[in-house]
């Protein structure tokens, strides 16, 4: 046995390293003071009695509130249908080689972007001012078939219209980005085989472009959601126009407000759920697995513990 084996034998083994946690007292203080403040938050509306709770249980599911709930719901997903149809159009327009298609497309959402919804929702609202009547015919030339503007585009027509144009706008710049985001060799490849644009686009492009497209739409139709509640200046009946008139009548502004806040909380709350699950549905294959809940707690599961 040579010298170096037995020093090895006779050798004292390591001593264990004793790990110890690394402390965040930060973290306790933060914790401790966001519970103090939530703590004094609920003790508020519990004991303040200017929330006036029992006007809010009251008017919560008053027909008159539900009835404005409906319309709000008809809005959001009437407006959300052409902005995502109209959005996906001007994309493409925006992508295509000729120069006068792509810069209507620009000039549609530069228009649509850099002017307020709200102006845009009067405008279409009130077009008849403009336009007492609407034609259809050679351009330039004979007419052949006349409507009433006011009949043909009604309060709410002009709301659902101002909404969904403008979000168009801003649907196109996400399915644009969607789009781009799409390796262009999968393009090269399959007009390489002879599949025309469109079947590219539909096949392969916007499948996999889905998952850049579904996290900023779910936003949208959130954001669209709360929107609606502008069309109350043009006397549509939304939510939040039944909750204005409830109050002009009895003054109780307060406890009005909190039942539309109390609904429009749960109508994005369940949007948001859907989002989760759509997400994670066009996700599969593309990012880690996930420990966390639609909440947003926690992280993402990995190879280390």
């Amino acid at each position: 046995m040579s010298s170096d084996t037995t020093e090895q034998a006779g050798a004292t083994p390591p001593e264990q390293i004793v790990a110890v946690p690394v402390r965040h007292p930060g973290r306790w203080i933060a914790a401790g003071v966001l519970l103090v403040l939530a703590a004094m938050l609920v003790n508020s509306f519990l004991t303040n009695p200017a929330w006036r709770w029992d006007v809010v249980w009251r008017f919560l599911f008053a027909p008159r509130v539900l009835d404005g709930l409906l319309v709000t719901l008809e809005l959001t997903v009437l407006a959300m249908v052409i902005g995502v149809v109209l959005g996906i159009v001007v994309a493409v327009m925006r992508l295509s080689r000729n120069p006068i298609v792509s810069g209507v497309a620009w000039a549609y959402a530069w228009f649509f972007r850099g002017t307020p919804v709200l102006v845009q929702i009067i405008f279409w609202s009130f077009i008849a001012i403009l336009y007492p009547v609407l034609s259809l015919g050679i351009p330039f030339g004979p007419e052949f078939v006349y409507f009433d503007s006011n009949l043909l585009i009604p309060v709410f027509a002009g709301a659902v219209l101002g909404l969904g144009l403008n979000e168009a706008a801003y649907m196109s710049e996400i399915v644009r980005a969607g789009i781009l985001s799409v390796d262009q060799g999968q393009t090269e490849a399959a007009e390489a085989l002879g599949m025309t644009r469109l079947k590219i686009l539909r096949r392969i492009v916007l499948p996999q472009a889905m998952r850049v497209i579904i996290p900023p739409t779910g936003n949208e139709t959130i954001s669209m959601l709360k929107l609606t509640s502008l069309a109350s200046v043009v006397a549509v009946g939304d939510l939040f126009r039944q909750v204005q008139l409830i109050y002009g009548s009895n003054l109780q502004q307060i406890p009005l407000l909190v039942v539309a806040s109390i609904w429009y909380l749960v109508l994005t709350s369940l949007l948001s759920v859907a989002q989760y699950f759509i997400e994670r549905r066009f996700s599969r294959g593309a990012v880690p697995a996930r420990t966390t809940g639609f909440f947003g707690f926690g992280r993402p599961k990995s190879g280390l513990a």
